[in-house]
């Protein structure tokens, strides 16, 4: 994991209480090691399929408050030229995440 995103990580579990900075990297790794794809995985153009959504707390209600729930198709429209923020469609509307809000997306 590169510094920055373990930056983005911590700042965020600054914001959430009672979660250790180690279950949140180890969730990370747990994924990345069984070969989770992720929302980030996927390539401009291509639509996929929500199974599951990772996170904690405020986090995951406000991607749920998005729109983006288990079984909702998401197309993905542009990436920036350094990969933040991405594009995408969901239910009709466009919508721009951050990489690592994407990252807790899992798809299919």
């Amino acid at each position: 994991m590169k510094n920055w995103q373990k930056k983005l990580w911590f700042k965020e579990l600054r914001k959430r209480k009672g979660i250790s900075g180690n279950r949140i990297l180890y969730d990370l790794k747990r994924r990345r090691s069984e070969k989770v794809k992720t929302l980030r995985d996927v390539k401009v153009g291509e639509k996929a399929t929500v199974v599951k959504l990772h996170g904690e707390g405020a986090t995951k209600r406000r991607i749920m408050d998005m729109g983006i729930t288990r079984n909702t198709e998401v197309y993905v429209r542009k990436v920036a030229p350094l990969g933040d923020p991405i594009e995408v469609t969901v239910r009709n509307y466009e919508l721009s995440l951050r990489k690592a809000d994407a990252e807790m997306i899992e798809i299919q």
